[in-house]
């Protein structure tokens, strides 16, 4: 069981562990987002919760640096935290191995339905949803937002966190990567020539929008089955009166609304996972709202991109990492020591294995299995493979791997044509062709050379149960 049932409840312990702080009378216009940029860098840095925002001092909220430390990640996921990376990998490993996915529970009312706004009454902009950074294409409230959408074929659901930019009182713009499971369900509309029904949560359990940011479920499997999973209990949800669609009925603030095939609008350019406004600013379908719900004082999940390393990467690492250890295991791939999707390539471009070599070409299996793993083959560009002496989490080591046990001719390795992205910055370009939907990506194996690795030379450096000892005996001296 987790030790929170809502966003609330979880804003109230990290308060009481001391990783909370607040911030009054700040701008939503760009104060705000540079305030979140700076908080976003400082790993191991609070929380904050902006109230009586510039303009909104009468109500509306908004929470950023979620997962901005270990113990704050640990209470999401309901697993005991360390300051080790692979050791919180390897905490949710275990955690997740046995989920029983129980599906969500539906209930007639709940905080969401405080109050409820329809037609003529909807107003986005009552919210104070922030203008992130300067060169954004307009106020984005769809950050930390779960969407919610049903397959019209069998009719399972689907959470998905898609970035939404506000329009109007009662228009928004949804932008959906390829491939994405609400991209699905939205082209199988679409080529029917019917509306899309959609409902949109800007503040929900960091439970919920764990499993809605993340690619763990399978295809026709619900996330709320997961989360659910994850509380070991049901989630509540409402039934949305205009989409049919399961709300969470804890939710702070819920749209429902609908998207008429054809009907688009300038929507971006915005700051995305790379660091970049790589994907640019393009025609995309638009949201008529039609259904407005919200508790009192409602809380927004704040979650801009910015360039990484960053704290917005650090839960998504943790949780990638051990669904590709995972898969990777099951795959036959023996004696993997650890594996990490590093923040630094925003948990997609840069990803290590660590493995125990046993036999010849062991290293380029690893490399190549983790280029195309199901958690690999999107957007994946750099791919290392170290020896089991190697902290895949921790960069200086693995790039020291790099330097000292890769020979550029023999160990590097480039692979085309292999899945892409959009808003990948050095496949973007203006003009009449368009992007391909391919990259290439570079397989390197920084462990020592199998055929001689008995005679490599020994790296300087003490046993790992001695450095654990003097870090324990003598820690006065390395706070």
């Amino acid at each position: 069981m987790l030790e929170y049932r809502d966003l609330r409840e979880w804003i109230q312990k990290i308060d009481e562990m001391g990783e909370l702080r607040y911030a009054e009378g700040v701008d939503w216009n760009l104060e705000l987002g540079a305030i979140c940029d700076v908080a976003l860098h400082k790993f191991g840095s609070p929380a904050i919760l902006f109230r009586k925002i510039k303009g909104y001092e009468k109500g509306g909220r908004i929470l950023v640096n979620h997962y901005g430390s270990s113990r704050r990640v640990g209470l999401v996921l309901g697993i005991p935290y360390s300051e080790s990376k692979i050791q919180m990998v390897e905490e949710w490993r275990k955690r997740i191995k046995n989920l029983q996915l129980i599906p969500p529970k539906v209930v007639t009312t709940g905080p969401i339905k405080e109050n409820i706004l329809r037609g003529e009454e909807v107003d986005l902009l009552k919210f104070p949803v922030p203008f992130w950074h300067k060169l954004d294409g307009g106020r984005y409230i769809g950050t930390g937002c779960v969407v919610i959408t049903r397959d019209p074929d069998d009719g399972w659901v689907n959470l998905g966190t898609y970035r939404g930019m506000v329009h109007d009182k009662s228009t928004m713009g949804l932008y959906i990567s390829p491939g994405r499971h609400g991209r699905i369900h939205r082209d199988k509309y679409f080529q029917r020539n019917k509306p899309f029904p959609v409902a949109i949560v800007f503040g929900c359990d960091l439970n919920i929008l764990t499993f809605s940011q993340i690619s763990m479920a399978p295809y026709g499997i619900s996330e709320y089955d997961y989360a659910g999973g994850l509380r070991g209990e049901p989630i509540e949800v409402i039934i949305g009166d205009y989409t049919g669609l399961p709300i969470p009925a804890s939710a702070e603030i819920a749209i429902e609304g609908e998207c008429i095939p054809g009907e688009t609008k300038a929507e971006g350019p915005f700051g995305e996972w790379t660091g970049y406004y790589g994907g640019g600013a393009r025609d995309e379908p638009v949201i008529r709202v039609k259904t407005l719900m919200y508790r009192n004082d409602p809380i927004i999940n704040g979650w801009p991109p910015v360039r990484p390393p960053s704290n917005t990467n650090y839960l998504r690492a943790i949780i990638k990492s051990g669904s590709m250890w995972d898969v990777l295991e099951k795959s036959g791939l023996p004696d993997i020591k650890g594996v990490w999707c590093h923040e630094v390539g925003g948990t997609w471009l840069f990803n290590v294995i660590s493995i125990k070599q046993r036999y010849p070409g062991h290293a380029k299996q690893a490399a190549l299995l983790m280029s195309q793993c199901r958690e690999g083959v999107s957007s994946g560009r750099f791919i290392i493979a170290v020896d089991e002496d190697i902290d895949p989490s921790n960069l200086g080591d693995v790039v020291w791997a790099i330097c000292t046990r890769c020979d550029p001719e023999k160990s590097i390795d480039i692979i085309r044509r292999c899945l892409g992205t959009p808003l990948d910055p050095i496949y973007y370009k203006k003009g009449p062709i368009p992007y391909d939907g391919l990259n290439s990506r570079v397989i390197i194996e920084a462990c020592k050379p199998f055929e001689w690795i008995g005679d490599f030379p020994q790296a300087v450096q003490i046993d790992p149960e001695i450095k654990h000892e003097i870090e324990r005996k003598w820690e006065m001296l390395f706070r």
